[in-house]
């Protein structure tokens, strides 16, 4: 099947016009479908068949510099995947990468965006493989994976092609140029602007969230003219791939070089990405994982621009509230939800240790704590309930860092072990809240550092205005992807809302319904400001994509 410029336009401008509106108005849009039944009454049956048929084969690409073959993925909830994968050799891969980049480049904008939006529309349409295949490497519950690994996921790459289009059509692609010169006849020049990418993409991809973490760079790179290579997390191969394999079959059907986007899948242990990561023709490098191995890209890949999401400490200040039912249910979901495996999660709760002002009356933090950890509990009282929040604990490091919670403090809330029901080997656990004194904030306080997984500090402080000065340390010192806050003063909104300002930290206010901290809308919220230590970029505004491309100018005689 050939896709034409024309067909591309016909299916896919509309979109493309309305994603330009949304990312203008930040109102609330979306053209995927976040119910499994909207994909057809087989979707369900067809997508679980689909993975399964993935199982235990070798993924074909067809792709050059092929050099062996390589997997191991084992799924978090015990079984193996049993997949082999392409493994690349660079020094073949990457010039025949570049091959194709002239071509796509005199493509202009709109033919690469509409490309970008066919390939993201034919993942639409396996969405259910998709979520069996994130459920599968990342641990998520399968309604999580369906959702943020599908279309939550495919709304953020198409808002990295909105973005992307508009800048390069911000400036026209042709002009004419005419200086007057008085009596003499005026000066005068054609002049063309063509949006250049700056070479090849690496998209380093994360364990966590394959597909949301990783669509953004690598549809913002490949909308503005570069070629993509994938590197996967060696655990979560397989969403990536099936993205990558759909993007091949895209590009080649609009007549250009497949080899336009690859897969460069890493031997056990073999640490691919530093590797791939300072080679010349990597020009741009998007990142999600460690602070030490984000601190290192930014070191030392200096011939590229990197995009790096890294650690930081989230943090809720708990001042006052009219609603501390709806406080309560909403942090409980918030700690909950996905085993606190999202670099979104709330990390530490800061409560004044005299208590707070509720519509309940005055809660002291000892009360604060125990009816936040009875709220965790309710929510997780139930097993079928719990294993669709909290999913699969993604590593053992995770399941090190739960389990050794309890030495740091006083444990509010333990953890306890759910049996899966489907999965008997699934390490399903629910969070632990420790409490510790956040009065002294000594150098090595646990709560100065992420502890990524389900583990929850609730530290007390002297005061509100303690709480905002320790704030203000951990996103200055460590960042934050998310900072929440409560309060019913004016005065104390205002206090909250400057630090979050200075120190360019995404702030949630008073959030006690069906919206929660740890969750970020395509195409109106941003994820990360990237004016802080949590990460350098935000996905996505009009910095994560402006970079990747220049405009070259030529000017001719008129």
């Amino acid at each position: 099947m050939q896709l034409t410029e024309t067909r591309l336009a016909e299916s896919h401008r509309p979109t493309l016009d309305q994603a330009l509106e949304a990312i203008r108005t930040r109102a609330y849009w979306s053209p995927h479908p976040e119910h499994p039944k909207a994909y057809g009454e087989s979707a369900p049956a067809d997508g679980l068949a689909a993975f399964e048929a993935l199982r235990s084969t070798r993924f074909e690409l067809h792709q050059p510099g092929t050099d062996g073959w390589t997997g191991g993925e084992v799924s978090p909830y015990g079984i193996e995947l049993g997949v082999e994968y392409p493994h690349p050799d660079p020094d073949v891969l990457l010039p025949a990468m570049r091959a194709g980049t002239a071509a796509w480049r005199e493509a202009g904008p709109e033919l690469r965006a509409l490309v970008c939006l066919e390939i993201l529309a034919r993942v639409s349409a396996r969405t259910h493989e998709f979520a069996h295949a994130v459920m599968h490497t990342s641990g998520q519950a399968f309604m999580m994976a369906f959702q943020a690994g599908g279309p939550h996921a495919q709304d953020r790459g198409l808002e990295a092609v909105a973005y992307a289009y508009a800048e390069q059509t911000r400036t026209p692609a042709a002009a004419d140029w005419s200086k007057p010169q008085g009596k003499r006849d005026p000066l005068e020049l054609r002049k063309t602007f063509t949006a250049a990418g700056r070479g090849v993409a690496l998209v380093i991809g994360c364990n966590t969230f394959p597909t949301w973490n990783g669509y953004p760079g690598l549809f913002a790179s490949l909308a503005t003219g570069n070629a993509v290579l994938v590197k996967p997390h060696p655990r979560a191969v397989l969403p990536l791939a099936l993205t990558v394999r759909i993007a091949r079959e895209v590009l080649a059907e609009a007549g250009f070089d497949a080899d336009l986007v690859c897969l460069a899948a890493e031997r056990p242990g073999e640490g691919l990405a530093k590797t791939l990561a300072v080679r010349p023709e990597i020009r741009i490098i998007d990142y999600t994982g460690s602070t030490a191995f984000g601190d290192w890209l930014e070191a030392n890949a200096r011939q590229a621009r990197v995009h790096t999401e890294k650690a930081g400490v989230n943090t809720v200040v708990v001042d006052s509230t009219d609603d501390y039912r709806g406080m309560l249910s909403n942090l409980a979901f918030s700690l909950s939800l996905y085993s606190g495996q999202m670099c979104t999660t709330p990390q530490n709760l800061l409560i004044p240790r005299d208590g707070v002002a509720t519509d309940a009356g005055h809660k002291s933090y000892e009360e604060v704590v125990a009816d936040l950890a009875a709220s965790v509990g309710g929510l997780l009282g139930d097993d079928a309930r719990a294993n669709a929040l909290l999913g699969a604990l993604v590593n053992p490091e995770v399941r090190s860092r739960l389990e050794g919670a309890a030495e740091l403090g006083e444990v509010a809330l333990p953890s306890r072990t759910i049996a899966h029901p489907d999965f008997p080997d699934a390490v399903v656990r629910t969070p632990v809240i420790v409490k510790l004194d956040g009065g002294k904030a000594e150098p090595g306080a646990a709560y100065l550092d992420e502890c990524f997984g389900p583990v929850s500090f609730a530290v007390a402080v002297d005061s509100t205005a303690d709480a905002l000065g320790l704030l203000r340390r951990t996103i200055r010192d460590k960042g934050a992807m998310t900072v929440g806050a409560y309060t019913t003063s004016p005065e104390v909104e205002r206090a909250i809302e400057e630090v979050c300002l200075e120190e360019s930290a995404q702030l949630s206010l008073n959030l006690t319904g069906g919206v929660y901290v740890n969750q970020t809308a395509a195409f109106s919220d941003f994820h990360g400001s990237g004016g802080n230590p949590a990460a350098n970029a935000a996905l996505c505004d009009s910095a994560f994509v402006a970079s990747r491309f220049h405009v070259v100018e030529v000017r001719r005689q008129g």
